[in-house]
């Protein structure tokens, strides 16, 4: 069976990365790309604004029309490549549709009203829809995805950070009274594509931001379980994420438990590679949706090394993963 499929914000990154890959996908028809209707870009082919999509996908990317409504009711499938308050917005009128939801944004996921109102800015007008959203990190959570219409993918930095640690915190080989410590660097498309002097690629050196006070670090600490210190850097490259991560271990753990570790979760996981020798790089993972993981351990420390495409694993190719999950598709479909 085919779903019928749209995308809200579709002419930033991520949003033509979701057009590419739908528009390969067997089961899914792209019917539509939509943008705000202030939008510089209402009205263009999406395609002009990304060459490489030309004569591959060539829809106009349409101004969200007033009644949404009717939108919603044509459309088997959203994905909101939007602003968290827009996804916010968004979501609760194509669920009162039946329409299947996978948001993008950080709307849905963290089931707390007040870790809105401090991280994100704004007041959470739907707790209902925070109870019932699942957590989309593919590989952890696959049962309840399978169950929901409101998948609230997970994000670039915390899913390459959780994807490293949860193993090794589901099998008790951390020691958990010193924080693993989460040093992760992005490329500059994950300050998205709106024209700003602090991401603008002439002016990025490589710089921390964020510290202490960056809204995915009580994403990772929620969904970990545990607490982190987790500091971004922005880096001179357009697109990855590079994270290194220090943490203690428990007495006598050793190499081969770690490895039996990550094996035993992520055997049947295809998007996860685990490295046998070697650290990971942003360049064995650029334009794939793999999640790639090492480590190396001494006097009783690890460092765990994650790399991820930020666009991709990070973002859109993840996203699309969950539905494939959610409709009993192979997960990797589409995505190669």
């Amino acid at each position: 069976m085919t779903q019928k499929v749209i995308i809200i914000g579709a002419s930033g990154y991520t949003g033509a990365e979701l057009a590419q890959i739908l528009t390969r996908h067997p089961h899914f028809e792209l019917a539509g790309l939509y943008v705000s209707q202030q939008s510089l870009d209402a009205n263009k082919l999406i395609s002009d604004l990304y060459p490489q999509l030309r004569t591959f996908c060539d829809l106009p990317l349409q101004p969200l029309p007033d009644d949404l409504s009717l939108l919603a009711i044509d459309a088997d499938v959203v994905f909101l490549a939007t602003d968290h308050q827009v996804s916010h917005d968004l979501a609760p009128v194509f669920l009162q549709q039946d329409c299947h939801v996978f948001d993008l944004s950080g709307a849905f996921r963290v089931n707390n009203a007040d870790f809105y109102t401090k991280y994100y800015g704004f007041e959470h007008k739907y707790p209902e829809l925070l109870d019932f959203a699942v957590y989309g990190l593919a590989e952890w959570n696959s049962k309840q995805i399978q169950q929901t219409d409101l998948v609230a993918v997970a994000g670039c930095y915390p899913t390459v950070s959780q994807l490293s640690l949860k193993p090794l915190i589901e099998n008790n080989l951390l020691d958990l009274n010193q924080l693993p410590v989460i040093n992760a660097v992005s490329g500059v498309s994950g300050a998205g594509r709106k024209p700003s002097i602090t991401s603008s690629f002439c002016e990025v050196s490589l710089n921390a931001y964020g510290v202490f006070t960056h809204r995915h670090q009580p994403e990772i600490a929620t969904h970990l379980g545990t607490e982190v210190i987790f500091t971004p850097h922005l880096g001179n490259f357009k697109r990855g994420i590079l994270a290194t991560i220090t943490a203690k271990l428990q007495e006598n753990v050793t190499d081969e438990q770690i490895t039996s570790a990550y094996q035993q979760y992520y055997a049947n996981c295809p998007l996860v590679r685990i490295y046998a020798q070697g650290l990971p790089s942003i360049k064995a993972v650029e334009f794939t949706p793999y999640c790639d993981i090492g480590f190396a351990t001494h006097n009783g420390h690890i460092v765990i090394v994650g790399a991820e495409d930020n666009l991709l694993k990070g973002a859109a190719s993840q996203a699309v993963q969950c539905a494939n999950i959610r409709f009993g598709y192979n997960e990797t479909l589409g995505l190669f």
